[in-house]
């Protein structure tokens, strides 16, 4: 089966959780949101390190450290490729996005944000996204606004425009909602933050593995996403940073590999990237995220951009047709990535998933980590849906067939 340039069978082949049986059934994994399966060249490739080239990096002169330094520092010249920086000491190796937004909210906020400062959010955030600042403002004595939501899951052009005319320090927006799925116009309001001296930071964790990003072309001061939501490894996130701002920023952690040189008394930081990535790193996930964004590239990222939108629109066509299942966010595929949150009925979430997950069918229910999303939204929790490249429309028939099962079962 080829859809929109990719070969789904053959992707499948790759995985080989994919052939795992759930209560007898075949797995469907529809979580991808959550975190994504992984191809066993990826797997592959964490084993060939600790088998053949087990070292620690930058510090060793033998063949196995040479080996290992080569092949981590080569995923960073990958990922600056991937997402089109311009410098390679603009892509810093992290944990995952929620470090990469703490970095910032640390290194830079601690640094520029003050008393009466304003940091502007969305309502959309992740909890992620939204902490850090948080425990910034109330240190710093700040405020927090928040930019409000349609009804129809978009955000509100006027209080986008209302907030950054009133020069908030920074502004932190997710690039795709993860439960809305909303793609936000992030090239568009950069552009207008930044004619009002705002810095933006994007939470880029939905939308890096599933459409091309170009941070030169959105020109965000910041970037974060993880590794583990594009096929790769836990463990691995990325912040990209724009270097001007990396160079004036302190370190978020201190240790070994960030110094240049170290004293009684005082000590010089090494230079970027180097500088924020303290201690040991985590060698092997990176080297598998570089086997990650190979598999992604060979596939072509508006091919994978291009799947998700038959899929998506596949299935809201298909759950639209079942009575009093409300789908949230935009119904226009062209504004929205490969996530449908659903609620049936007053039938709980966990209730839905939990009989989807007898069948097989993996689904996320709960609040998405989106606690003020769901209080705009009135509603305690929502059932989650989101698809990746080895996901079917075949799969999603049977996951279609199974709401209409639960609706009939509790008389909705």
């Amino acid at each position: 089966m080829k859809l929109k340039g990719i070969n789904v069978e053959a992707i499948r082949k790759d995985f080989p959780i994919l052939k795992r049986k759930i209560n007898g059934k075949s797995l469907i994994y529809f979580d991808n949101a959550a975190t994504s399966q992984k191809p066993r060249q990826v797997i592959n490739a964490i084993s060939k390190y600790y088998s053949l080239y087990n070292a620690n990096i930058h510090r060793t002169i033998h063949k196995l450290g040479v080996e290992a330094t080569e092949a981590y520092e080569n995923v960073r010249d990958k990922v600056v490729k991937f997402i089109n920086a311009k410098h390679r000491e603009e892509v810093l190796f992290v944990r995952n996005t929620t470090e990469a937004i703490n970095l910032v909210a640390y290194s830079w906020g601690r640094a520029n944000i003050s008393k009466g400062d304003t940091i502007l959010l969305t309502e959309m955030e992740h909890h992620s996204n939204i902490i850090p600042w948080q425990l910034l403002a109330k240190e710093k004595s700040a405020n927090l606004k928040y930019i409000g939501i349609t009804d129809d899951g978009f955000l509100k052009d006027d209080e986008i425009k209302e907030y950054l005319d009133n020069h908030p320090k920074i502004l932190a927006i997710t690039h795709v909602s993860n439960v809305l799925g909303t793609i936000n116009p992030i090239k568009e309001i950069v552009r207008y933050a930044h004619k009002n001296g705002v810095i933006v930071l994007v939470d880029g964790a939905q939308s890096v593995p599933h459409m091309p990003v170009n941070v030169q072309d959105l020109d965000c001061d910041f970037l974060a996403f993880s590794s583990h939501k594009m096929l790769g490894p836990t463990g691995v996130g990325i912040l990209y940073g724009k270097r001007e701002l990396l160079e004036n920023m302190e370190p978020f952690q201190g240790g070994g590999d960030m110094i240049k040189e170290v004293h009684l008394n005082y000590a010089k930081w090494n230079d970027l990237p180097w500088k924020f990535e303290a201690g040991t790193a985590n060698i092997a996930d990176v080297i598998g995220f570089g086997a990650a964004i190979d598999y992604l590239n060979k596939i072509g990222m508006e091919n994978v951009r291009a799947h998700e939108v038959d899929l998506t629109s596949y299935a809201l066509n298909k759950m639209s047709e079942i009575e009093n299942l409300k789908i949230y966010g935009p119904i226009d595929v062209n504004y929205r990535c490969g996530v449908i949150s659903f609620n049936i009925g007053n039938i709980h979430p966990h209730d839905v998933a939990t009989i989807l997950d007898s069948e097989g069918i993996a689904i996320r229910s709960g609040h998405h980590c989106a606690q003020p999303l769901m209080e705009r939204l009135n509603v305690p929790a929502v059932n989650r849906a989101s698809f990746y490249i080895y996901n079917t429309k075949e799969e999603i028939d049977i996951m279609v067939n199974v709401l209409k099962e639960i609706k009939e079962v509790f008389k909705i």
